[in-house]
């Protein structure tokens, strides 16, 4: 596995799109490669880092959302989001993740994600409440099926890691992700400054996410890593194609 660098690749060419991550949290599990291969778009595999792969929960608010270069939209460029993601790697040597579902608060940026990318945003009813380090995230599947599902995630906040371990390095340095459209497979890259990273103590977990994403018994076990992270603006580049053998 080649390492990775928490400082991304310059992003050429036009801005797709640009937004704030912020108050998110990392709970990841490790799983064996031969269980995620076949959740992957074409032209990809799964990336290992010590003969294993990942599979991670990540809720987060969405902040800021806007469209190329220009203002965030209103409203509907705030949201909060929890999203079931796997991690990748293509023949050219790209890093990515792919993301297996995305839960959203807002129907009409689910509905326009699904359309214009193809990534599998849902609409979810999601609350998050802060007491002091401590955050509580909630969700609830509206649409679509298995309508229901979601969770509780409780993590209290830690200390900024002066130096991140390799695992957490592997975890966060993903600029980029890989999806599935239109019978191809495309890889959109990212940029934003490198994560400041914090120690996270899980408290309460609560998730039927990860089941209805294809990887039903995952969180039954305590999660490999648990990591919050301090907000991030992120840009996103035009998508690009993968090439696929055969």
């Amino acid at each position: 596995m080649t390492t990775l660098s928490p400082h991304p690749p310059d992003l050429r060419g036009p801005r797709l799109m640009r937004q704030t991550w912020s108050d998110l949290v990392y709970l990841h599990w490790a799983v064996d490669p031969e269980r995620v291969a076949p959740l992957l778009p074409a032209g990809t595999r799964p990336d290992v880092l010590g003969g294993v792969t990942y599979v991670g929960l990540i809720p987060f608010v969405m902040r800021g959302a806007g469209l190329g270069r220009g203002p965030a939209v209103p409203w509907l460029g705030d949201f909060l989001e929890t999203n079931v993601r796997l991690y990748s790697v293509d023949d050219e040597g790209r890093h990515g993740v792919v993301f297996r579902s995305l839960e959203a608060n807002r129907l009409l940026v689910s509905l326009g994600a699904r359309l214009a990318f193809a990534t599998p945003y849902t609409w979810a009813q999601m609350s998050l409440r802060r007491d002091g380090d401590v955050l509580d995230y909630r969700t609830r599947r509206r649409w679509p099926s298995p309508r229901g599902a979601g969770g509780r995630i409780v993590v209290r906040r830690g200390a900024v890691m002066a130096e991140p371990d390799d695992l957490a390095v592997f975890l966060s340095a993903r600029f980029g992700l890989h999806t599935r459209h239109l019978g191809r497979t495309w890889w959109v890259p990212n940029a934003h400054a490198p994560w400041v990273l914090r120690t996270g103590e899980l408290l309460e977990l609560h998730d039927d996410l990860v089941a209805a994403a294809g990887l039903p018994g995952v969180v039954h076990e305590p999660p490999a890593s648990v990591v919050l992270a301090d907000p991030v603006h992120t840009s996103f580049g035009l998508p690009r194609l993968v090439r696929t053998r055969g």
